[in-house]
């Protein structure tokens, strides 16, 4: 409730309600996504059906170089964004410490800055929270990498070949799991800064986020894209 009183003290009800907003469309849509990719065809599953085969196909390679080099193009792109997390946490902990020049803003500033300081100190939580899974999505790409070194090769039984594959693929699949919940807080941390500025257009950016990812998982072309290139039908 501390948090709660501090914000009413520097706007109204339709703060809190903003917040509440947040938090419920970002937890809920993150259950959602992941109850309806165990139903219906999305980006997630699609995907992992790929990786699927393309371990299935890694093991007829005598020479696994390539393999690798996607590994690491994937690491590279996960370490950019983790890279960036920690400026974006240096910054605002600076922006904290300048809260008395609030006033040169070139925006209507109706909180007292107590209020703004709890709103930075959240924004910071969002990229903390990013920072810890593109981390851990680096470490299970790492994983995978390994599990390419040891991988069985053609002459191997075909059960060890199967069990092998469907293994590497959930390793890849976690790793690129973990990645997409850091990259969806940056879609979030978007919306999150209009509430610096509207309560109401917090609500609104919320709103549109929530809707972006929704298509882009479960309605894009590109998903329709993936799903014909290897007969994967969608529902």
């Amino acid at each position: 409730m501390g948090v709660i009183d501090e914000l009413l003290m520097g706007g109204t009800t339709l703060e809190v309600a903003a917040f509440v907003w947040f938090v419920f469309s970002w937890v809920g849509y993150t259950y959602f996504s992941e109850y309806q990719s165990s139903r219906k065809r999305c980006l997630s599953n699609t995907l992992h059906r790929h990786r699927e085969i393309w371990m299935k196909n890694m093991m007829t390679h005598d020479n696994r170089v390539a393999d690798v080099a996607l590994i690491a193009n994937l690491e590279r792109s996960v370490s950019f964004f983790a890279s960036t997390s920690l400026i974006v946490i240096a910054g605002a902990l600076t922006l904290i410490g300048s809260l008395d020049r609030l006033q040169n803003l070139p925006v209507d500033v109706m909180q007292n800055q107590q209020a703004w300081g709890i709103k930075l100190v959240i924004l910071i939580g969002i990229f903390i929270y990013a920072f810890f899974k593109f981390t851990w999505s680096l470490r299970q790409y790492g994983f995978a990498s390994v599990m390419i070194g040891s991988a069985p090769n053609s002459y191997d039984s075909k059960e060890d070949r199967q069990a092998f594959g469907k293994e590497a693929a959930m390793v890849i699949s976690r790793a690129a799991h973990a990645y997409n919940l850091g990259l969806r807080s940056y879609y979030f941390a978007l919306a999150f800064l209009v509430w610096f500025v509207s309560g109401l257009g917090f609500i609104t950016s919320t709103a549109i986020v929530v809707w972006v990812l929704y298509r882009r998982e479960f309605k894009s072309r590109v998903l329709k894209a993936l799903s014909r290139s290897k007969g994967i039908s969608l529902p």
